[in-house]
């Protein structure tokens, strides 16, 4: 084989590697039947694919000097319902004896038997918690919809009980990817309130460690995927936090940056500044 043949089924190789999906692997015990895949539990509500995310870069963004950003296009109206994935055997269900992927995430945070399987009783409380939250289909799947949210209501009153993010006199954003979830604070006063994120998926995760925040573009578009970033805050090469159209919580994660809701993305554009601080320990839990 020549050496440019050699060079072009490198590149191919490589290319593809680039392409293909990595998707999160499943316990032997939670995993659904061979061959389902997680899609909305409600028929027409959401996609089934999973929106496009800009995959990490390894240069920083640059814009050639002179040019105008286009405006990001603003979506028709903000996603109002909480629509859980589950496989399509379990649409439909009343109440689905088949354990989710979070089920064990589900039942220490709603205070059930922790064992990973789905009982009668994990299942109804599941769905009344489901009721509550105005999750749909409310049929007791511990998805990542319900675990989301779950995490999200444990973490209000004090995201850093546990003390994972330092407590400095300057204003540090705080990424927990455990839990999925960040806030801002600054000494022990909470200046951003915790939210859901969506960080890297395997294959693309997002870098731990401290960071800072060392470019903005409330406009950013990625020319890779062509693919808008509204409210873009780089924190580390091509990792940002921005703002995505949809849910938070789907099955995949992110390719490395942290994904916000628009609204949240949008507020977080007025809480942090350039060289602000920023601390990411944990990993994003494999479904």
């Amino acid at each position: 084989m020549t050496r440019s043949r050699c060079r072009r089924r490198r590149a191919a190789v490589l290319l593809a590697a680039v392409l293909v999906p990595v998707l999160p692997s499943v316990s032997a015990a939670d995993a659904p039947e061979p061959g389902e895949v997680l899609v909305p539990g409600i028929v027409g509500a959401g996609r089934a694919e999973y929106p496009m995310d800009t995959p990490d870069q390894v240069l920083p963004p640059v814009r050639p000097e002179g040019e105008v950003p286009t405006p990001t296009p603003v979506p028709g109206g903000e996603v109002d319902e909480l629509v859980e994935y589950l496989p399509r055997s379990a649409v439909g269900a009343a109440c689905t004896a088949t354990a989710g992927p979070h089920q064990r995430r589900v039942e220490r945070l709603l205070r059930l038997p922790v064992d990973g399987r789905q009982s009668a009783a994990d299942c109804e409380a599941i769905r009344a918690f489901q009721q509550r939250e105005k999750i749909k289909p409310a049929n007791g799947y511990a998805g990542p919809v319900t675990w989301s949210r779950a995490e999200l209501l444990a973490a209000r009153k004090d995201p850093n009980a546990a003390g994972r993010c330092p407590v400095m006199t300057y204003a540090v954003a705080c990424v927990d990817l455990d839990r999925e979830l960040m806030w801002v604070q600054k000494g022990r006063q909470v200046t951003y309130a915790v939210v859901n994120i969506r960080s890297g998926r395997p294959g693309y995760r997002t870098r731990t460690g401290w960071h800072s925040v060392y470019w903005r573009n409330k406009d950013h578009w990625s020319s890779i995927y062509d693919t808008p970033m509204p409210y873009a805050q780089f924190f580390d090469g091509g990792q940002a936090f921005h703002g995505v159209y949809g849910q938070i919580a789907t099955p995949t994660g992110s390719r490395g940056c942290v994904n916000l809701s628009y609204a949240h993305a949008r507020k977080l554009w007025d809480v942090l500044r350039q060289d602000d601080h920023v601390y990411v320990w944990g990993s994003r839990p494999e479904a």
